[in-house]
């Protein structure tokens, strides 16, 4: 049975020819319009259509698979060199850098509060600030592809203040404490719920942990600090680990809330007793 002439014209380019029609929804498209399906072709207009229904894969705890996996670890990194750079060309322990960043509970109870974070950037020594790079450098990547971008971000911010707010509890207020450790030891309680989540062998981390604890009990070196980094960091592990599938986002949001309102809690409450 014949067709009229404009049965065969592109439903898309009305002044162009077309003898193929849409695989998905039956309209004549012409050779500008044709993308290769897994039969035969469609249509620009069925393929965005079909993409919206197709799941972006995502990361175990949730989050959207980056493209440049490691690529904050690496920032963070950078930042912590460029401030310790910064610390050493304003005369290291003396300048200013350091003693208007440096965590020290008196000086945040009259309200330097940002102390709780940019004491994370700073560091004592070269070896310092090599160590917790390096530790840095080898679980960072590996915790930030599993949470993604964001929960990464919002993670190890979390751990480092979290960290300080154990040393404003526990250190003695005049003390002044720094360092990314525990930050770090963020990461390794995250990386540690993580792999038992993934059923993985988990013996080299716990003996890195043991002997990370042994040194923490060594003078000046802050176990406040690294204590409650790991704590914080397994919190957010088990939040991330376990997270029910389909409540992923709305449990670790409230893990998130619960967490950030027992920080600003034990920061009030200890601002009012030193003050």
């Amino acid at each position: 049975m014949s067709q009229p002439a404009q049965a065969y014209r592109c439903y898309r380019h009305p002044d162009r020819d077309a003898y193929i029609a849409c695989q998905r929804c039956e309209r004549m498209i012409c050779p500008a319009c044709m993308r290769d399906a897994s039969v035969g072709f469609q249509c620009p207009s069925c393929v965005t259509e079909g993409a919206k229904s197709v799941r972006a894969p995502r990361t175990i705890a949730g989050g959207a698979i980056s493209a440049n996996v490691g690529v904050v670890s690496f920032v963070l990194i950078a930042l912590n060199v460029v401030a310790y750079i910064a610390q050493l060309a304003t005369d290291n322990t003396t300048g200013s850098v350091f003693q208007r960043g440096a965590m020290q509970s008196y000086a945040v109870a009259d309200g330097d509060y940002w102390r709780l974070l940019t004491a994370a950037f700073l560091h004592g020594s070269i070896l310092h600030i090599a160590f917790n790079m390096y530790a840095l450098y080898l679980f960072g990547p590996f915790v930030e592809k599993a949470l993604g971008t964001v929960r990464f971000i919002a993670a190890y911010l979390t751990t480092a203040i979290a960290s300080s707010v154990f040393v404003y509890w526990l250190e003695k207020p005049e003390i002044a404490t720094i360092g990314a450790s525990g930050a770090v030891f963020g990461l390794f309680g995250m990386a540690l719920l993580l792999l038992v989540r993934a059923k993985q062998d988990v013996t080299t981390l716990l003996v890195l942990l043991a002997i990370n604890a042994v040194i923490s009990l060594q003078g000046n070196i802050s176990w406040q600090g690294h204590l409650g980094g790991f704590v914080a960091g397994c919190i957010l592990g088990a939040a991330f680990a376990y997270a029910p599938r389909d409540r992923k986002q709305l449990v670790q949001g409230l893990v998130f809330v619960a967490v950030w309102i027992a920080i600003v809690g034990a920061v009030v409450i200890r601002t009012g007793q030193l003050t």
